[in-house]
């Protein structure tokens, strides 16, 4: 039975992982600071650390007890404009918090790092009509962009040196059920909560404000969960090094919104508001390899905020 580590594995995202991985018979642990994170979002049979990826002791440690064959690593400051308020805060824990886990990976010989990285915010602006494919250019605008490519490119130089396999997923805009309302990272679930309590929603501009505001690529968290197992799995070679994880459809905030609105049969009510420091006006992904991976089944952004939806009106643990 192969082990595998999450971290960050409580949070949004790497629950669903966990999920997944548990049912593929992985025998899974999670490390996490349950800050954020809810043990209520992991299924039984998953054991949980609770440390913070800056200590470097605590981290060590975890990884030697488990002794895991991969590691997919999701814990990270996820908030753009925090990284844009405290740059030093953020390069601490998604950069130097990555190092101690690296450096723990290496002592522990772990075989493979499965790494969730951000298309949007390494890619930056994607123009008018085209997608941002994972080899073009790194244009970063924010110092949360500049902390994700800085460990991609330690994540070379640990694979050059050091034989670690190694795995780079740029997410575009995940949604899906156990998305926390809370933060800018969750405009689904933001969107969602207050809808559904007949409240408002910020249209934060593109450009002007009272423009349809940003442009953006939505992507199932249940995709992205079947996407990490493919890279936990996946032989030396088998994957792209640099993978897109998205639809490569563009949605504006507006039609986000109103889509939501329609769903949930309620109205929509939009306050317009300024364009947010550190966000990309248009953000949109090459999914060419992503999709197939998947057997060319990607899910519909209605069916998944159809899904969505149905958990936000009745959630439930997934003990």
């Amino acid at each position: 039975m192969q082990r595998l580590l999450i971290t960050g594995g409580a949070g949004f995202i790497g629950s669903h992982v966990a999920q997944e991985a548990l049912a593929a018979g992985f025998q899974v642990s999670v490390l996490d600071t349950l800050v954020s994170g809810r043990l209520e979002s992991l299924p039984v049979g998953v054991t949980v650390v609770q440390t913070d990826l800056r200590d470097r002791e605590g981290v060590m440690e975890a990884v030697r007890a488990f002794a895991p064959d991969v590691i997919s690593h999701h814990a990270a400051q996820i908030s753009v404009s925090e990284s844009v308020k405290s740059p030093q805060l953020d390069a601490e824990v998604n950069v130097v918090g990555t190092l101690n886990l690296l450096e723990a990976a290496r002592s522990a010989q772990v075989r493979r790092f499965v790494f969730a990285s951000s298309g949007g915010a390494i890619q930056g602006e994607v123009p008018e009509g085209e997608v941002g494919h994972a080899d073009g250019p790194a244009r970063p605008v924010s110092p949360y962009g500049v902390g994700k490519l800085a460990v991609e490119g330690y994540l070379y130089a640990y694979q050059q040196q050091f034989g670690l396999e190694a795995s780079i997923l740029r997410y575009a805009n995940v949604y899906g059920p156990r998305q926390s309302a809370l933060g800018e990272a969750g405009v689904v679930a933001v969107f969602m909560s207050r809808l559904l309590a007949g409240h408002q929603v910020q249209i934060n501009a593109r450009d002007v404000t009272g423009d349809d505001g940003g442009i953006r690529d939505y992507v199932y968290v249940g995709d992205v969960a079947r996407i990490n197992l493919r890279a936990a799995t996946a032989s030396s070679g088998e994957l792209p090094p640099i993978l897109n994880v998205a639809t490569g459809e563009p949605t504006s905030t507006r039609a986000l919104a109103d889509l939501i609105g329609r769903l949930a049969e309620v109205p929509v009510l939009k306050t317009p508001a300024p364009r947010r420091s550190g966000d990309v006006r248009r953000s949109v992904l090459d999914a060419s390899v992503c999709a197939p991976l998947l057997g060319g089944k990607m899910t519909p952004l209605e069916q998944g905020l159809a899904e969505t939806l149905a958990w936000y009106r009745h959630p439930a643990p997934v003990r």
